[in-house]
């Protein structure tokens, strides 16, 4: 892989850990001669939806005539997936020389995600786009992709996640993520509760921000067929098929519809035609992605309590005899809390440990799921898992792979026989 040189100097950033604060970035940037300038971007932050909804904007945004890019994190199975441009990874050739420039111009103390959030906007410029997505790593005003000026901020349902970083009161985590709005821009919002929801009305008031509120503003719904029903700020949509699937991607579409109409409102135009081939056209692997086989393989990146309780709900959309669960999870996420929601569901578990550091070892996550009353057994790494599954599935069993997004990315790389990097960040 042409990268793989200039990565490993990337990779060795990892040592600084979580730095919140954007003076870094900025200094980066600056030397750059702030590409971030070039084009101009919309924030999306949250604790769950964020790619989905972000993908989903993207896929509009292009459908409607713009070069539009995505920037997310972290990536499944390749680098390259973290910057897109009409739905298009950049080639590893064209990011090279563009990350050999970011790291000459890096502070010696800049951590990996905020060199990738500086790549991600000298290519973005250098590629001469309209307008990109940007999806913050975890946080909000600290968050490095906070140094990158926004016209639209939109966010996802606000969970307890990062307390270490965040806050400890969902609170102080709503005021960190509505925090990196600019003032006099516009906010779109999913349902929250209600303490999130003050938070934001108050931050919104402070900073001259007009918001469009979901299940005020607009909402949506499932109809016959499995199609979505919108009702926007100004458009009504019935019948739209939703090209990312999942009984809880209603919301992330309703969401990404919302802000294309904002988009709309402030200069930026967006077709009746655009919002629905473009929500049709969204693509985003690793949420309820299904893989043939027998038995069949459906992965999903569910990493957080909230994120858990959608899954299991979308599983009532799925048919199967027994579900077989393949999980691994990170040390430091509420493992018990995440496993929870489809304990129930689960016929036999497969504990694994993802090749990552902060993994959870799988003798200990086998302990948690037999607590919570499920036949668990620890299987070392995610291929093993996998592997064991397969030979206790019989005709009409579902495995299910889940835990983290690095299980995901590790499970689909293995299942591809495709080289796994694993990176967090």
């Amino acid at each position: 892989m042409p990268l793989a040189g200039t990565l490993e100097k990337l990779y060795a950033r990892r040592r600084f850990g979580i730095r919140p604060g954007i003076d870094r970035v900025r200094c980066i940037l600056e030397r750059l001669g702030h590409p971030e300038h070039a084009f101009r971007s919309i924030h999306v932050v949250g604790t769950n939806g964020k790619g989905s909804t972000s993908a989903f904007l993207s896929s509009i945004l292009g459908s409607a005539g713009y070069r539009a890019a995505l920037f997310t994190s972290p990536h499944l199975i390749s680098f390259t997936e973290r910057f897109r441009i009409n739905g298009r990874e950049i080639a590893a050739e064209r990011l090279m020389p563009l990350l050999d420039t970011v790291l000459a111009q890096a502070p010696a103390e800049a951590t990996f995600f905020e060199i990738v959030t500086a790549l991600a906007a000298l290519c973005f410029a250098e590629e001469h786009v309209d307008i990109a997505v940007m999806e913050a790593g975890m946080g909000g005003r600290s968050d490095a992709s906070a140094a990158i000026p926004g016209i639209l901020t939109v966010i996802t349902p606000i969970s307890l996640d990062h307390g270490d970083y965040l806050g400890a009161t969902l609170a102080e985590i709503a005021a960190e993520k509505a925090g990196i709005a600019e003032p006099g821009t516009p906010i779109v919002t999913a349902r929250q509760t209600p303490e999130v929801q003050g938070v934001i009305r108050e931050r919104a008031a402070a900073g001259g921000n007009r918001t469009a509120v979901e299940g005020l503003d607009f909402t949506s719904a499932w109809g016959d067929g499995g199609t979505l029903d919108y009702r926007g700020i100004h458009a009504t949509l019935s019948g739209i098929t939703t090209g990312i699937p999942g009984r809880y991607q209603a919301g992330n579409a309703a969401l990404a519809l919302a802000a294309a109409e904002v988009l709309d409102s402030i200069g930026i135009p967006v077709s009746r035609d655009a919002l629905i081939s473009g929500l049709g056209d969204a693509h985003w692997p690793g949420r309820m992605e299904l893989i043939a086989g027998q038995p069949p393989i459906l992965l999903d990146g569910a990493h957080n309590p909230a994120g858990a309780a959608a899954l299991a709900a979308a599983l009532e959309d799925h048919r199967y005899r027994r579900l077989l669960l393949v999980a691994g999870i990170m040390a430091d996420k509420d493992s018990a809390g995440i496993l929870a929601p489809l304990a129930r569901k689960v016929h036999r578990a497969y504990a694994v440990t993802p090749a990552v550091e902060r993994a959870l070892d799988d003798a200990t996550l086998a302990g948690i799921l037999v607590q919570l009353g499920v036949k668990a057994i620890a299987c070392g790494d995610v291929a093993n898992g996998i592997v064991s599954a397969r030979q206790a599935a019989g005709e009409g069993d579902l495995i299910l792979v889940c835990g983290s997004l690095f299980t995901v990315g590790e499970a689909k790389a293995w299942l591809t026989q495709t080289r796994f990097e694993g990176i967090r960040g």
